[in-house]
């Protein structure tokens, strides 16, 4: 299963190379491209991405995206880096934490990664509380995260 970072990419270019007027046309262009998605994840990619469909002369209505969604490179790559000061956790529980103001913005990047081992997160100001499906995950999110920043 692909995943939600490199599914929004492939849709991005694809809307932007060639005239999509339906979901189903998107799906079955995703689907060419190795993207297996239901109707349902679809609708909220596309909402997710802003695309809206917009009228182009006397062609119907196709699918764009807003002019500022142009790399979707996951923001989680982009925040953590110069942004986060530690993690540490115990059971299913995973503390990060993070400079003032920045647990929200990595929490939102977090949960847009959409980690199999992450149940949901809680931010506050400089911290996160990731819970995780099983305590068996901890050390493997900790380090992904340490990766990510740079640790």
């Amino acid at each position: 299963m692909a995943s939600k970072p490199k599914r929004h990419a492939q849709i991005l270019r694809i809307v932007q190379s060639r005239r999509v007027t339906s979901q189903e046309m998107l799906r079955e262009l995703l689907a060419a491209e190795g993207f297996d998605v239901a109707q349902g994840t679809l609708s909220r990619d596309i909402r997710e991405l802003g695309l809206v469909k917009m009228a182009s002369g006397d062609e119907p209505p196709a699918y764009t995206a807003p002019p500022d969604v142009v790399d979707p490179t996951p923001a989680l790559r982009r925040l953590l880096p110069p942004l986060f000061v530690g993690a540490e956790g115990v059971g299913n529980l995973l503390v990060v934490s993070t400079l003032t103001g920045g647990a929200q913005p990595i929490a939102v990047a977090l949960d847009h990664e959409e980690w199999p081992e992450v149940l949901g997160s809680v931010a506050g100001d400089d911290t996160i509380l990731l819970i995780l499906r099983k305590a068996s995950h901890l050390r493997t999110v900790q380090r992904r995260i340490e990766e990510l920043a740079g640790t």
